[in-house]
């Protein structure tokens, strides 16, 4: 197992995961990719943790760090950590452990605490009673996304599915390989005997996460969904978004994205829009996920 943790002006908190998944006894191989950070973010970790694995890159790559880290992995599995978050003892070797017997697992998801007061963050309620029919033999329920910072992936998956996009950034990012690995005949899992500890950022800007995310969204929505289901997505997204600059500004980005967006797009096939469409109305009642800040 190894773990990829990606950071971006989080000097502080950079070096408070790597000292938690240093302590880990399943003692995995660490690779911290820093998105060219100008706090002295990859410095630091290089002189206090010297038998960690440092990538520092000249530009904020947002998720594609995270393709990044992988490369420079040689195990099947490989864990994500964002750096506000981090792995319980125990988690990792239970994640390889499943991934082992089941062949068809790309990623497991695990169980997310919020931090310091240890409480369940809500959307583990909504992956634990995911309406995406699962296989007979899946250990957990099935899911049609992920949320990366909270996820184990078998690299090989991961590698063939091509990561994260370079065109997305950081913010949903997942719903897109999601669906691309699913396609491609592959299964997401969410585990609740993985635990993974969040404690927010207060360095996070939760405005432009919020532009950015609406964006890809809209991405996603019209890069894999059938005509009928995008249409219908993207009514619901301009009814309940915030009317404000910010959601403006998210829907003119997509906007600007409309030719590679045509030229790419490929909707996912019937069989797995049928499956993953239940998610639809799942994602219309969510209290968890909303375009806020």
């Amino acid at each position: 197992m190894s773990v990829v943790v990606i950071t971006w002006q989080r000097r502080e908190e950079a070096l408070a995961c790597v000292r938690r998944l240093r302590r880990l006894p399943e003692r995995p191989h660490v690779v911290l990719v820093d998105n060219g950070s100008t706090d002295g973010t990859a410095d630091a970790v290089r002189e206090r943790h010297p038998d960690i694995e440092v990538v520092a890159l000249r530009e904020n790559l947002g998720a594609v760090g995270r393709n990044i880290g992988v490369r420079r992995t040689r195990t099947p599995y490989v864990a994500f950590c964002d750096d506000d978050t981090w792995w319980s003892p125990g988690s990792l070797a239970r994640a390889a452990d499943v991934l082992d017997a089941h062949p068809r697992l790309a990623l497991v998801n695990a169980r997310i605490v919020v931090e310091p007061g240890g409480v369940e963050d809500p959307i583990v309620a909504e992956l634990r009673d995911s309406p995406v029919p699962a296989p007979v033999w899946m250990p957990g329920p099935a899911l049609g996304s992920f949320l990366a910072g909270a996820s184990v992936v078998r690299r090989e998956a991961f590698e063939a599915a091509g990561g994260f996009s370079e065109r997305l950034w950081l913010g949903g990012e997942e719903e897109l390989l999601a669906t691309d690995l699913i396609v491609a005949g592959w299964e997401l899992c969410y585990l609740e005997g993985l635990t993974v500890h969040h404690q927010a950022s207060r360095l996070r800007d939760s405005t432009h996460r919020r532009r950015v995310g609406l964006r890809n969204t809209l991405w996603f929505t019209w890069l894999r969904r059938p005509l009928v289901p995008a249409v219908r997505r993207t009514v619901f997204l301009a009814r309940t978004v915030p009317r404000d600059r910010t959601s403006l500004l998210g829907a003119v980005d997509a906007v600007r994205g409309l030719g590679w967006l045509l030229a790419d797009r490929r909707p996912r096939p019937a069989r797995v829009e049928a499956r993953l469409g239940r998610l639809d109305e799942a994602q219309r009642r969510s209290t968890a996920r909303r375009y806020v800040g």
